[in-house]
């Protein structure tokens, strides 16, 4: 694939997002490719190790603020004729509590998942103060000359230490997979309120 072919392509999948995103991505990839070319690749070269429009595309879109997005399709291109301003004020109780409840709905699902990773978190807490707690019960009841207790407190903070470590390392595995999927989900929002041009 040429440059031109590439920025044309690219254009293209682009469609949805501003005038402004798009010359400036097809600016800062043209920049790529003729850096790439200065460095002795050929110009079909220096496109291909670009890598594929998609992951372009889903990059680009995953860098542009929501912010942005929304005020692109909301901006209209034309002028408000008088009659669509007076449905828009006559209907906007209703759009107006949809788009709450939408977005109250995506916020509590997203809070609600984060606030399960937060309480896993916890439970591992609670298991290395009761590692904590083992030990120190093994010195106290050493101190008091209790060798069975210590030893139970032994077998109690080493079992809790095991589950500890563990438990970390499943909460750990848990985060990450929650955070790709939050990076996944606002990718398809973005994408949702980017417009079907955008990727296409």
């Amino acid at each position: 694939m040429t440059k031109a072919e590439f920025t044309g392509a690219l254009r293209q999948r682009l469609g949805g997002l501003s005038a402004e995103d798009v010359d400036r991505s097809l600016e800062y990839y043209c920049e790529m490719i003729d850096d790439r070319i200065e460095d002795g690749l050929d110009e079909e070269e220096a496109v291909a190790a670009l890598g594929s429009i998609d992951d372009i595309v889903s990059e680009i879109l995953s860098d542009t603020p929501l912010r942005e997005l929304i005020k692109e399709r909301v901006t209209p291109r034309r002028g408000l004729r008088i009659w669509e301003i007076v449905l828009l004020v006559i209907g906007s109780p209703l759009w107006l509590a949809i788009l709450i409840s939408i977005a109250a709905a995506i916020l509590s699902v997203y809070v609600s998942i984060w606030a399960a990773v937060i309480s896993l978190y916890t439970v591992v807490l609670s298991l290395g103060a009761g590692a904590v707690s083992g030990f120190a019960g093994i010195i106290f009841s050493a101190v008091r000359g209790n060798s069975i207790a210590s030893v139970a407190f032994a077998g109690a903070g080493l079992l809790c230490a095991g589950l500890t470590i563990f438990a970390f390392i499943g909460c750990n595995q848990v985060a990450k997979g929650v955070v790709v999927l939050s990076r996944r989900l606002l990718l398809a929002v973005k994408r949702s309120v980017a417009g079907k041009d955008v990727g296409k």
